[in-house]
């Protein structure tokens, strides 16, 4: 008999139809409880949020350039509600940008990861950092820590 695990509810905002296949897919190889949903853009984010009030997600990886409202936008409107606070927030995007990682750590998201071009480095990215998440939920934030490394 397996024994009970916590459900970890993920949601993953990204425009990029491959990109959330390939997570989907990752996350159904790891051996986690996971509930997991998927938007596609911005708007499609703030929306759930607004829909979902009672069952909100643990962590959201969210993409910085998307369509209708970037993440860098999403970030800022969900810090700005209360009711937002437990939900960790993971940048998940191409960008190395010095500029998008400062402004990211400063409005309040928990890690950035870069998205790694091989599959399983992108694997080892997402043990790393939902354990990550579920470790740190409590502490500072660190920008030292911020960025994740492989």
């Amino acid at each position: 008999m397996k024994s009970q695990k916590a459900i970890l509810r993920v949601l993953l905002t990204d425009d990029d139809e491959d990109d959330r296949f390939i997570f989907k897919e990752i996350l159904d190889e790891m051996d986690l409880e996971i509930d997991l949903d998927l938007v596609n853009d911005g708007k499609q984010l703030m929306d759930y949020l607004s829909t979902n009030v009672n069952l909100l997600p643990n962590i959201i990886f969210l993409d910085l350039n998307m369509p209708n409202m970037s993440g860098l936008e999403c970030l800022k409107e969900i810090r700005s509600h209360d009711k937002f606070n437990n939900i960790s927030i993971a940048i998940y995007s191409t960008s190395t940008s010095e500029k998008d990682i400062d402004d990211t750590f400063h409005h309040g998201a928990n890690i950035y990861i870069t998205k790694p071009a091989a599959y399983s480095d992108l694997k080892k990215a997402l043990k790393k950092s939902l354990s990550a998440v579920r470790l740190n939920r409590d502490s500072e934030s660190d920008l030292e820590n911020f960025v994740l490394k492989l």
